[in-house]
């Protein structure tokens, strides 16, 4: 199992080639220098559509384009390419930027993009039958995860603690990297006690009986966003203009999703997907439900920041005082921070 030093590790090695790449100028759209860009490059999601995507799609990026390279892994595979200047942008949970950002990388956050709700949220799950009822039921049991460093590790965390288990007693937990497509059977088949299940997987899961919740995020944390869309410091400062044509966007396509019947925001995922041409099956965005996102237009919160902080610094990944939060990220491009909307 890979350890959190070792992703840890691996955002020290960002930051590190994100410093080396500043001085060297960078490729792509964040070397460009004086003038505005016009393209952004990014990664996707199989079968998913981002905000950014539909931004483009309903006309609201005034003008800039996007350029899609491929299709992330996870959250923290996608923030280090910003670092590295691989893409332009991307997003990950917030303490995985946390993370990132005390190991140097020069990104922040420019507008929330997920998060979890009553209609779409995140489960730890276990058989129906299995005997795991509570926090220390789970002591010496296996539970599987997309990644680690990030947002299902840090729910688990803090469910343990608040149900009172120990730090020594934390680690005997055993969280295991599976890939989501494959959670479900892995619980199923008995080759872990516990498996992390949210959207679409979440729901034909459940579709299918036989599994019950432990506990999920909301339940945690009530509504909240959770993760952020970020660009290096040195694109914002060179490219002010075009951040906030695109924040702008972004922020105006979450509220179309926030506002719009859940079946018309379902018929435009399946038009974006069928006319992109990625070879890929829609049949995962029947499942929406809800963007998840707390703040209207992604608007970020101090505490959507704050609360990871705090369970970083308790968990000795940062040091106290390490990271201020206006480094973390801002809603200066935010037109809903203002009520500028236009």
């Amino acid at each position: 199992m890979i350890r959190i030093r070792q992703l840890l590790l691996s955002a020290v090695l960002a930051g590190a080639l994100a410093i080396a790449l500043t001085g060297c100028g960078g490729q792509g759209a964040a070397a460009t220098g004086g003038a505005g860009v016009t393209e952004l490059r990014y990664q996707g999601s199989v079968g998913q559509v981002t905000f950014a995507e539909l931004a483009a799609d309903l006309g609201y990026l005034s003008g800039v384009k996007l350029k899609w390279i491929g299709n992330t892994i996870s959250g923290p595979q996608d923030i280090q390419s910003v670092a590295t200047g691989q893409i332009d942008f991307g997003g990950a949970f917030n303490g995985a930027i946390i993370k990132l950002r005390a190991a140097k990388a020069p990104i922040k956050g420019v507008i929330g993009y997920y998060g979890s709700d009553k209609e779409s949220f995140s489960g730890y799950y276990v058989k129906e039958d299995s005997p795991i009822r509570t926090a220390r039921d789970l002591i010496g049991k296996k539970i599987g995860v997309n990644t680690l460093g990030a947002h299902h590790e840090a729910v688990i965390k803090e469910y343990l603690k608040r149900n009172g288990l120990t730090p020594a007693e934390i680690k005997q937990v055993e969280l295991v990297v599976v890939p989501p497509v494959n959670t479900e059977q892995a619980v199923r088949q008995g080759t872990l006690e516990v498996g992390t299940l949210g959207g679409v997987l979440k729901d034909k899961a459940l579709e299918r009986g036989g599994l019950r919740p432990l506990f999920t995020d909301v339940e945690l944390f009530g509504p909240f966003t959770a993760g952020a869309v970020v660009f290096r410091e040195d694109f914002i400062a060179r490219h002010p203009e075009t951040v906030k044509k695109f924040v702008a966007g972004f922020a105006k396509a979450i509220d179309w999703a926030q506002t719009h019947p859940r079946d018309e925001v379902i018929a435009k995922f399946e038009q974006i997907i069928a006319e992109r041409g990625r070879n890929e099956d829609a049949g995962a965005v029947k499942f929406w439900k809800s963007t998840g996102i707390a703040g209207k237009g992604g608007v970020i919160a101090d505490s959507e920041f704050t609360t990871w902080i705090d369970w970083l610094e308790r968990e000795g990944e940062i040091r106290p005082g390490q990271i201020k939060l206006g480094d973390l990220y801002t809603n200066e491009f935010n037109p809903y921070a203002n009520g500028s909307v236009s």
